[in-house]
């Protein structure tokens, strides 16, 4: 076992002095029972942390419907699934970002670029497969 050194305030020692006394404990031994009951309230993962902490929220109705609608949220005019999404959710989206959309298109069009592709994987040659031999 290693031996530590730490510094208290004064009260906290008279405090912990008395504590051992209660107990018929030496001060070392409450300050063992201490850290191992700290250490094992202290979460291993932070996943066990958060995990179930929104199971009884009632304000947002469904869950997985709620968390649908907030991802839709995030969906620009220039996304891929920007049609389908607004589709699902009109409410979220209004003729500013239509004539965003529009645009878009416009440029995709003129650019030979797929909606969704990258600029780069749209304009780069396929390179043709070898043939093996057989």
């Amino acid at each position: 076992m290693t031996r530590i050194l730490a510094d208290l305030p004064d009260d906290d020692i008279k405090w912990l002095d008395q504590l051992a006394a209660e107990q018929g404990k030496s001060r070392a031994s409450v300050l063992r029972e201490a850290v191992a009951a700290y250490r094992a309230e202290t979460p291993k993962d932070w996943l066990d942390v958060g995990f179930g902490a929104w199971k009884d929220r009632t304000d947002i109705g469904d869950a997985v419907e709620w968390q649908r609608r907030e991802r839709a949220s995030w969906t620009r005019p220039w996304d891929a699934d920007y049609a389908e999404v607004r589709a699902e959710f009109p409410d979220l989206f209004d003729e500013g970002d239509d004539r965003e959309h529009e645009i878009h298109k416009a440029w995709a069009a003129e650019n030979r670029i797929a909606l969704g592709a990258s600029k780069a994987s749209a304009t780069k040659p396929k390179k043709k497969k070898k043939q093996g031999r057989t």
